[in-house]
């Protein structure tokens, strides 16, 4: 039966925070808020848990997952980022958006999509950061939609219904929205929406720093 965290919204308690990271790292799956919609996560390579999470989905593996960022800094580890992308991203993160960019080898190749790119994201939401923070690493992560629904869960008290025998964490950051991300394909600075969801681009005006 999944465990079930209420956390507060603003301040984050570090005890849940930290039982929350062990659950991950020990190969646990956990359903938690993020600033668009709650979302399926584990830790970040760990085979048999996106395995579970692909069969509570029922997802095929063409299906990309996300990789779930603390900062720009961890994204450009997995990603190759030029000038003009950085810019991109340093004006619209934290943010509710997936950026795809072409993967780097530190990403998994189970979950890299046949033209070798990976989508990565960087919400603005303190339980996450928080998690981040923690576990020092990024979270494999995927919006929780049901098999055959269309719109994600919302609710933390219908996900425990409907998954606690099959997830081992709920986090409960209260109601989320509906609205996935907006998904942005980046090339070279080239802005390709590929998904409009929840976010809105900002202009990119900020300069990149030396070697990025």
């Amino acid at each position: 039966m999944a465990q079930y965290f209420q956390i507060h919204a603003e301040n984050p308690q570090p005890r849940l925070v930290k039982q929350a990271a062990a659950i991950v790292r020990a190969g646990g799956v956990m359903a938690y808020p993020t600033d668009s919609s709650y979302a399926l996560g584990c830790h970040v390579g760990d085979k048999a848990a996106l395995e579970r999470i692909q069969r509570i989905r029922r997802l095929d593996d063409r299906h990309n997952f996300t990789l779930v960022c603390r900062d720009l800094s961890e994204l450009s580890l997995y990603a190759r980022v030029t000038n003009a992308d950085y810019r991109v991203l340093k004006a619209n993160t934290p943010g509710p958006f997936t950026f795809i960019l072409p993967a780097t080898r530190e990403v998994p190749r189970r979950l890299l999509s046949r033209r070798k790119t990976i989508g990565l994201r960087i919400p603005d939401h303190r339980f996450v950061q928080a998690l981040l923070a923690q576990l020092q690493e990024p979270l494999m992560s995927v919006t929780l939609i049901m098999p055959g629904e269309a719109l994600p869960l919302s609710d933390p008290q219908v996900i425990r219904e409907r998954l606690e025998h099959e997830i081992d964490l709920v986090v409960d950051g209260g109601y989320c929205g509906l609205e996935p991300t907006t998904v942005i394909a980046l090339d070279a600075g080239a802005v390709e929406i590929a998904r409009q969801g929840k976010g809105t681009l900002a202009q990119a005006t900020q300069a990149a720093p030396a070697g990025v």
